[in-house]
């Protein structure tokens, strides 16, 4: 019985995760013009979010609690996938699983805590020009180190190599149908493969963009899954 409830609670959250996911970040891209946004002077940007208003806090905090539920997600597959002989590389997944909510949380979580004050501070008229460029100096590193590195390099690595790991277990346990094994192993990839758009691969920023999307589809269709396969 215990079991059962793990796979019905890991089954919605497969469900619920993936579509707050893409709802806010939908709205993030109406209202913030996000990710494109990014490509924007500073200044573009902070006068943008301040036009967003509380709604576009509101939005962000919003993404940034659909990231940190990504936790108890790579807990309640592993909790459930235990009860089937599970190979021992699912714990590596686990671990990585974990850790791809929380770095994607900390690279979610400037956006409604710390980007209100530097937008407020940048376009505070009583603000000095000295004022001004350290918040463009302090905005675009946390950018660089907060979004770049942590939530979105680190993200995609982490979120990849989970994937690939927990796709290949579901196989090895015939959890789910080997098809929806292998078309999550092979977006993972896809997912990855985001990590070298730094480096210069152009194409990387467009396949990884298109991988998410399919993702949280694969996401919703294995919590589906998770749902209806019987005791």
């Amino acid at each position: 019985m215990a079991n059962t409830q793990v796979r019905r609670l890991a089954g919605l959250l497969l469900i619920v995760v993936p579509l707050l996911f893409t709802v806010c970040f939908t709205l993030l891209q109406m209202q913030f013009e996000y990710p494109d946004i990014l490509r924007q002077p500073t200044a573009a940007v902070l006068t943008k979010f301040t036009a967003g208003g509380t709604g576009l806090i509101a939005v962000w905090y919003a993404i940034t609690l659909s990231a940190l539920l990504f936790i108890p997600v790579a807990v309640l597959v592993h909790q459930t996938l235990s009860a089937y002989q599970p190979p021992a590389y699912l714990w590596v997944a686990t671990t990585f699983g974990v850790l791809a909510g929380l770095v994607q949380t900390l690279g979610f979580i400037r956006w409604p805590f710390l980007v209100p004050y530097l937008a407020g501070t940048y376009l505070d008229p009583a603000s000095s020009e000295a004022t001004r460029a350290a918040a463009v100096v302090v905005f675009e590193a946390f950018n660089r180190y907060a979004g770049m590195a942590v939530g979105e390099h680190l993200g995609f690595l982490c979120t990849g190599i989970w994937t690939f790991l927990v796709a290949a277990a579901f196989v090895k346990t015939r959890f789910i149908p080997a098809w929806l094994g292998g078309l999550g192993m092979a977006l993972a990839l896809g997912v990855v493969l985001g990590v070298f758009e730094v480096v210069g691969w152009e194409f990387a920023g467009p396949v990884n963009a298109i991988s998410y999307l399919l993702w949280a589809v694969w996401l919703v269709i294995v919590g589906v899954q998770f749902l209806r396969r019987k005791s």
